[in-house]
């Protein structure tokens, strides 16, 4: 239950991120896609609806991490937050794409509010297995 509350917050932070960039703020978040092999990039839009759906999809996967690493390892919530930082900081590469960068600042602001919530969120519903040690 806990965890499902986690990833809502996920989801409503990056409704919030997206509502003050996009109609507050009045940035298009638009990202570059393809453009290799001398063909111009192709620009896409990222709505609404991309933004909740990434959130969900975002939590969902660290919720499932989570859980195979508390039965499989001793040492979970170590593992996780490692796993998790590294995949918050990779997440950055996305933004990289974006048409202006507006769009990279709002994006990476997306990142990064889904990111740390995430983390920090599901950092506090790590169960330890005895012995405890590094959990």
């Amino acid at each position: 239950m806990r965890r499902g509350r986690v990833v809502l917050g996920a989801v409503g932070v990056a409704v919030v991120g997206w509502v003050v960039a996009v109609p507050l703020a009045g940035v298009s978040l638009r990202v570059r896609a393809g453009g290799g092999g001398g063909e111009p990039a192709v620009v896409h839009g990222v709505g609404f609806a991309m933004v909740v759906v990434a959130a969900v999809l975002a939590g969902v996967a660290a919720a499932v991490l989570l859980a195979v690493l508390e039965r499989r390892t001793r040492r979970a919530g170590r593992w996780w937050v490692n796993i998790a930082g590294a995949t918050l900081a990779s997440s950055f590469a996305g933004p990289l794409r974006a048409a202006d960068v507006a769009t990279g600042m709002a994006l990476a602001g997306l990142h990064l509010l889904v990111g740390v919530t995430l983390l920090v969120g599901f950092a506090r519903t790590i169960r330890c297995s005895p012995p405890a040690d590094g959990c």
